[in-house]
């Protein structure tokens, strides 16, 4: 996909289901010609984390005006931390939005089954901070639905609290 250059979008939301393509998408480059995003869903069904972390310098030009990020459907126990890049290279975001989801609920197992209708494995992203002692002044509000109360989530909630020195609402 490809976008012209669309000066007055502002809301995007973009959801990937299971695919035999493990295409990741690197948002600086998607997100070239639109510069004014302030909403931003992105959608994990396919089990798989298919956006690249990137560096601040790569997507602040693109994510300068970004205020609100959903990101859904993140499989559970994938280490969140790797969500900390957007908030990295964004820093107008007032409010973060997380819904992890366990798949085992309607998860097809079978290998073969999986492949025959284009089933991702999963992927299981690393954070690494780009600037040591990261803060982030805007963001105010963080929302986690799935919460649970295991060293992955309550590292994340740390994580952020900490870099997040003006939150005023965690609800998990």
């Amino acid at each position: 996909m490809y976008f012209g250059f669309v000066p007055q979008l502002s809301k995007l939301s973009l959801i990937k289901t299971g695919s035999r393509l493990q295409k990741t998408l690197e948002l600086s480059q998607f997100l070239v010609n639109v510069p004014s995003i302030s909403d931003l869903h992105l959608d994990f069904r396919s089990e798989n984390i298919w956006v690249i972390s990137e560096s601040p310098e790569l997507l602040t030009p693109v994510l300068s005006k970004l205020q609100l990020v959903n990101l859904d459907h993140l499989p559970k126990g994938c280490d969140l931390a790797w969500t900390m890049f957007i908030l990295e290279a964004a820093p107008s975001i007032k409010e973060l939005c997380i819904t992890v989801w366990d798949h085992c609920c309607i998860m097809f197992t079978g290998t073969e089954f999986r492949k025959e209708n284009g089933l991702c494995d999963k992927a299981d992203l690393k954070w690494k901070p780009y600037a040591p002692g990261f803060k982030h002044k805007n963001l105010v509000k963080l929302t986690t639905y799935g919460f649970q109360p295991d060293d992955n989530f309550v590292r994340y909630i740390t994580c952020l609290a900490e870099a997040a020195v003006n939150m005023a609402e965690i609800s998990l």
